[in-house]
């Protein structure tokens, strides 16, 4: 599933010489007091919680990045629950269409030594997944690291287990973990039609786990096209209950017109008027001859001429184009 491969260059080899004969770096004195004076109610007031998008040069969306640093819980080997900065950082994103991320997840103390740590890094590539994860883990004065390596899953194709007294068809898949020191650990695992897992088998293992009672399978959803309903008529007059409504909203209206006009006597004393007016003069344009009745109780319209034209404007009022 993996391969390693070992350069056989010499100046390989003089870089990694050249570097381990190298001395380790250390901090300056002024770096290390200025840690040394920070206070735990200084470091709390450094606890946030923040999320950044990630965008291309041409503003395209490609992921985020979340890093906070909160207070957090730690456990030691006595199960002693002590208090300690918690710091986290996840990024998580696109990298030419194949989602990739990782995160990093670690206790500090309150002088900022690192007591445990914990990173991952994955690329979901379509053919050959990979995830590396590395730990790291306080043991007295040093810190002990674990890395492992997961590339992909093999599918070994199906078949025909008994589980519960009954005959079941799975479907065999297995998974390789490598890791720097040591040989690789190999998990066979085997699923139902629905997923359920039915047997576990780790390779080299005297022992595995298989379930002891067979599972209601879930079935797959059948599609169902969507129903069609037809477009009825309303027939509101018949139904009771609309007329019903309809009577009571048309006296309730009744009703509130003649409070308003009760209320309003000039109102029914205009309309009175122009009806009047209307049905005497009986004009062939009637939009017109509103307009002209009702222009003068206008606030904006202009005086009316002394001597009328022959020829009547409009009673409405003409759009001006205004220059600029």
């Amino acid at each position: 599933m993996s391969s390693q491969v070992q350069s056989s260059d010499p100046r390989a080899k003089d870089q990694h010489a050249s570097a381990a004969e190298r001395s380790p770096l250390e901090a300056s004195a002024e770096a290390i007091h200025f840690l040394n004076s920070l206070g735990k109610e200084e470091l709390q007031m450094l606890f946030f919680s923040e999320t950044l998008a990630m965008v291309s040069n041409t503003g395209e969306p490609q992921g985020e990045l979340t890093i906070e640093v909160q207070s957090g819980k730690l456990k030691d080997k006595f199960d002693v629950v002590s208090h300690y900065p918690f710091v986290h950082a996840s990024c998580r994103g696109f990298m030419d269409k194949t989602i990739c991320g990782n995160s990093v997840r670690g206790y500090l103390s309150w002088n900022l030594r690192t007591i445990e740590q914990h990173s991952q890094e994955f690329i979901k590539f379509h053919i050959l997944p990979m995830e590396r994860k590395m730990s790291l883990l306080k043991e007295e004065d040093q810190l002990v690291m674990n890395r492992s390596i997961k590339e992909g899953e093999q599918a070994l194709g199906s078949q025909t287990i008994q589980v519960d007294r009954q005959q079941a068809e799975v479907f065999i898949v297995e998974q390789t973990v490598h890791s720097d020191q040591g040989i690789p650990t190999s998990c066979q695992f085997y699923l139902l039609s629905d997923g359920h897992l039915a047997k576990r088998i780790q390779v080299g293992s005297p022992s595995y786990c298989l379930i002891t009672k067979m599972p209601s399978l879930r079935e797959e959803d059948e599609m169902e096209p969507h129903p069609v309903f037809k477009k009825k008529p309303l027939m509101w007059e018949e139904d009771m209950e609309l007329y019903s409504k309809f009577l009571d909203r048309k006296e309730q209206l009744r009703l509130s017109h003649t409070r308003y006009l009760q209320q309003h006597p000039d109102a029914q004393a205009l309309i009175s008027d122009f009806l009047l007016f209307l049905l005497l003069r009986q004009p062939a344009d009637v939009v017109t001859f509103a307009a002209e009745y009702f222009g003068p109780f206008a606030m904006h319209r202009p005086p009316s001429p002394a001597l009328r034209s022959s020829d009547p404007r409009s009673p409405f009022r003409t759009l001006h184009t205004e220059s600029s």
